[in-house]
């Protein structure tokens, strides 16, 4: 399953783990992508979604 959502675009995100001491080391956060059924233009499709979309209301799911 790819790691981007098809409403809005989100990917992953790199930054680096911080260690106490100091030392740093890229890490890559990934966002929450669910595969739900959605009603898109009048018919039901599978889309990859982010629940940043699914929470805000920008989709409709299907039943």
């Amino acid at each position: 399953m790819s790691s981007r959502c098809d409403i809005c675009g989100k990917s992953r995100a790199v930054g680096h783990r911080i260690s106490k001491s100091d030392n740093r080391v890229k890490r890559v956060w990934l966002p929450n992508i669910q595969r739900i059924r959605i009603n898109l233009d009048g018919t039901t499709v599978r889309k990859n979604v982010c629940t940043t979309c699914i929470r805000s209301g920008r989709i409709t799911r299907a039943i």
